[in-house]
């Protein structure tokens, strides 16, 4: 479909992404429906009155598309020219959540506006990452080949991302890896994408095996290298100091490095998550940030399990080939599984239209994706092209680890599922990242910095 068009937003926005961005958005809509109906009740005087999360959903869309109307309408330039002050602006209200910010779900992430809206900067510092992210990257000054401006882009990432552990959302935290996406387009190392690899295998088998065993089992990998290279070795001396450091660097990130991270930087119920993934227990009472509680509050904190990620599958599992139907899910209608409405919100397709309905809906969240690779290939502008990457990384992240998470496959981190999971900010942020994609697109043949 071509992408040429003349409309009363602007010429040659992708008429393709607006579509499919509308499907999704009432398609959220609909799930979140299915979540809170209740046959005893007139749903349509609920649905005017706005007291329940698919009317404020659909009035969160409404809201979303004005300002969608409004990004199409604005100069492609404003975006380059406030980068770096929405940045700066976006780690500012981040830190003011600290002090004035409302605490949900143990998460101290939100900021109360007028009307009972809360706001999670956080949410929001995404877009103002990649903005950033793009401005750094696209300046003639800036040589992304050079270990610097790795550097200088690495703590740009970092910086929200600390900040939003600090405010226990590990999950926002972990989105802003997605970054790695535009950063390896424009010319990031792969050597620096093998050790983040090497980092998740040894955290990985950390979790399997017993890191005493593993680091032995590492030493003898290390040795029979070691043996099989003998007479290489004598020629060059630098190859053992390289095996030899790279060896430790293992041995130390398994015996210490790893244990350190679950018991002291994570929460115990993000730790037990993460173990109960790979069908282990862990002891809270390792963790000291859980110790600290316990001293803190006098009483043992509660010891989470995976009873979320139990029901999640059994409500996906009952939905079988074709699914129960429309509102005929009985775990979904039960309110089985904990946070339906917005991290577990996928659980509601699975169950209502089964294994046909699910891989349809993941086709659409595909193409999608595919079609804002295509829109990032065919920029001119190395402006446009990092932030559509930046684009396309969050949204594959959110996708990936929302599913994955629901199905058993990776930790509950509590992460939404784009444009479907109920969420005024969540709801507000893609479609920022969106439109303002499809702006920068419409000007494609300018060269922004």
């Amino acid at each position: 479909m071509s992408s040429n068009y003349d409309n009363n937003f602007s010429k040659g926005t992708d008429l393709a992404v607006i579509i499919l961005y509308m499907l999704m958005a009432c398609i959220g809509i609909l799930a979140i429906f299915m979540v809170e109906y209740n046959p005893n009740s007139d749903w349509a005087s609920s649905f005017i009155s706005g007291k329940t999360s698919y009317s404020k959903q659909f009035f969160f869309l409404i809201f979303c598309s004005f300002v969608a109307v409004f990004i199409l309408l604005v100069d492609s330039k404003v975006f380059t020219a406030l980068a770096n002050i929405l940045f700066t602006g976006g780690l500012l209200l981040m830190l003011a959540t600290f002090v004035i910010g409302k605490e949900i779900n143990g998460s101290k992430s939100w900021i109360p506006i007028a009307g009972g809206f809360n706001l999670q900067p956080a949410e929001l510092c995404k877009i103002f990452t990649a903005l950033a992210l793009a401005k750094f990257i696209s300046r003639p000054e800036t040589d992304f080949t050079k270990l610097k401006s790795h550097l200088i882009a690495g703590a740009m990432i970092a910086l929200p991302a600390i900040l939003s552990i600090g405010q226990h959302e590990l999950g926002l935290a972990l989105v802003y890896s997605a970054f790695i996406f535009a950063m390896y387009r424009e010319g990031l190392p792969p050597f620096i994408l093998i050790v983040l690899l090497s980092f998740a295998i040894l955290v990985i088998g950390t979790l399997l095996i017993e890191p005493t065993l593993l680091a032995i089992i590492l030493s003898v990998i290390a040795g029979l290298i070691l043996l099989y290279l003998g007479k290489r070795l004598k020629r060059n001396k630098q190859l053992i100091v390289i095996i030899i450091s790279i060896w430790l660097i293992c041995v130390g990130t398994v015996r210490f490095a790893v244990p350190y991270i679950f018991n002291n930087v994570f929460e115990c119920y993000q730790t037990t998550r993460i173990y109960s993934m790979v069908g282990k227990e862990y002891d809270c009472g390792l963790n000291q940030k859980a110790a600290a509680s316990f001293v803190e509050s006098g009483k043992k904190s509660r010891k989470p399990d995976d009873y979320n990620v139990k029901q999640s599958k059994i409500a996906i599992g009952s939905g079988g080939f074709w699914g129960r139907g429309f509102l005929k899910g009985t775990q979904t209608r039960g309110k089985y599984v904990p946070e339906q409405n917005t991290d577990f919100i996928f659980t509601s397709i699975g169950e209502a239209f089964g294994f046909v309905g699910t891989f349809t809906f993941l086709g659409l969240y595909l193409f999608f994706l595919f079609r804002l690779i295509r829109i990032a290939e065919r920029q001119r502008s190395t402006f446009s092209r990092v932030y559509a990457y930046s684009v396309v990384g969050i949204f594959f992240f959110h996708i990936a680890v929302n599913i994955s998470m629901t199905i058993g496959l990776f930790p509950v981190v509590g992460i939404p599922l784009p444009l479907i999971s109920y969420g005024g900010s969540s709801l507000l942020t893609f479609t920022a990242l969106v439109f303002i994609l499809l702006r920068l697109d419409a000007d494609r043949q300018m060269v922004l910095r």
